[in-house]
């Protein structure tokens, strides 16, 4: 059975069949989340309550389904996928949602179980929702102290696999730190389009329009926005004044630092929000190569710099990969923006934990490396290479970068610019690396290393 989200559809069977299409057709929460709010007729509670129902529902479905396997006998696997969901949001209504009284969210979904099952699994979902209820104040999870993988992997809702990587890497408090952020809901950051205006006057324009905001922390163009708000329907939105941009992202293209006037090759440039910020960082001066193997994502940048006022990004389906040898010294700066495991983003992407798998990781190394040796062909002698993830792994990360080096003896690690507000330490500079950690630096979980072509 599988429906679409139709005019009319509840919060509740809106916020459904979202993660319907998240569980089992492999959409991603924010575009389904997106597509549907901006087609319906949805008051901005509705708005909300759809939102806070999918994110907080998918990101905890580890720890809900815990909460179910004390009810229910039976492997949850064993459920139809409709009940299950049905349950999984019942119960994070009923123990997450202090706002939602539990009568509420017991009959709620009763009524789905009714159209979306039949008479055996409307009593199922009745029984263990009523009892969930009554048993949430004594609710238990293995004990920290006895058995810190399965209760960090079932009260923090992380996959087992990853809280045993993440145990083995970080330590245990590093880990329960780390897990607990990735709970939390993420703080939209905007850049500043400076080539259009200044982050003064861009706060100043935004309080104006209503919206609550704040400078960044760490980069001169980064505002922080208090609260949710659509911002798609905003003047200075639609002016180009500025970019939804994690300020992590920011800094990779800072440490990139290219010159106005200069050669840029962004090999994994999709959807440009890397790209777009080194054109501002030149001034609009210069070229920039933007290449992605996909052509509906290259679309994408190609609407930024339109919206932005950018005109010196030149599009192109390439296999970062495979460059082609024209370009070979072609460049001053090269950005590879690696795909990765995206272990340092999952705050911002709750769905992303339960579609990784630890086999993943090694695919992905050998992908980076093959990247990272074709994009490197395309700088000039004394060319500068930044490489950067989304991830948190060291196979993906400082493993992937001493390979390199050890295999192109042409190139070494780079000093990084100094980025004041960053507060880098001498020795973190000179190491040519950075890790940003989200529950210590508040930002997406970024590696960035920047390394020079000798010569």
């Amino acid at each position: 059975m599988n429906r679409n989200v139709k005019k009319g559809q509840s919060p509740r069977e809106t916020a459904l069949n979202i993660m319907y299409r998240v569980s089992e057709k492999d959409a991603y929460a924010n575009l389904e989340l997106n597509k549907v709010l901006n087609r319906e007729d949805f008051n901005p509670l509705d708005r909300s309550f759809i939102t806070e129902l999918v994110y907080g529902t998918i990101r905890m479905q580890g720890a809900l389904d815990y909460i179910l396997s004390l009810y229910i006998k039976k492997p949850l696997k064993s459920l139809p996928v409709w009940i299950h969901l049905i349950l999984r949001m019942g119960v994070y209504q009923i123990v997450f949602l202090d706002k939602v009284p539990d009568r509420a969210a017991v009959n709620e979904s009763v009524n789905l179980a009714k159209k979306y099952g039949h008479a055996g699994t409307v009593k199922l979902v009745n029984g263990v929702l009523r009892n969930v209820a009554r048993g949430k104040e004594g609710l238990t999870y293995p004990l920290l102290d006895q058995d810190p993988l399965e209760h960090i992997s079932s009260f923090y809702s992380h996959p087992r696999w990853l809280v045993e990587r993440w145990l083995h890497q970080f330590g245990r408090e590093e880990t329960l730190r780390l897990c607990a952020w990735n709970n939390t809901s993420p703080q939209v950051t905007l850049r500043t389009n400076t080539l259009k205006i200044s982050r003064e006057e861009l706060i100043f324009r935004l309080e104006k329009e209503g919206i609550r905001c704040f400078p960044g922390r760490y980069v001169p163009e980064s505002i922080i926005l208090e609260g949710i708000v659509s911002l798609d329907s905003l003047a200075a939105y639609q002016e180009g004044l500025f970019q939804v941009q994690d300020e992590g992202s920011m800094i990779v293209t800072h440490v990139l630092s290219p010159r106005p006037g200069s050669r840029v090759v962004d090999a994994c440039a999709a959807p440009g929000g890397k790209t777009t910020h080194a054109a501002q960082l030149m001034k609009n001066e210069g070229e920039i190569k933007a290449f992605d193997i996909h052509p509906h994502k290259l679309a994408l940048i190609e609407e930024s710099c339109a919206r932005l006022g950018i005109n010196i990004v030149e599009t192109r389906k390439e296999d970062a990969a495979n460059l082609p040898d024209s370009l070979n010294q072609w460049a001053d700066f090269c950005l590879v923006d690696a795909p990765c495991s995206g272990l340092g983003v999952l705050r911002r992407r709750p769905d992303a934990r339960w579609k990784k798998e630890a086999q993943d990781i090694d695919v992905l190394a050998d992908i980076q490396k093959k990247i990272l040796s074709s994009a490197a062909k395309t700088l000039r002698p004394g060319g500068v290479l930044v490489y950067s993830t989304c991830t948190l792994t060291r196979e993906e990360n400082q493993s992937v970068v001493k390979w390199f080096l050890e295999s192109h003896g042409d190139f070494a690690l780079d000093v990084i610019p100094d980025i004041s507000e960053l507060s880098l330490d001498k020795e973190t500079m000179q190491s040519g690396m950075i890790q940003l950690l989200p529950h210590i630096h508040g930002t997406d979980g970024l590696f960035m290393a920047r390394m020079r072509r000798k010569g």
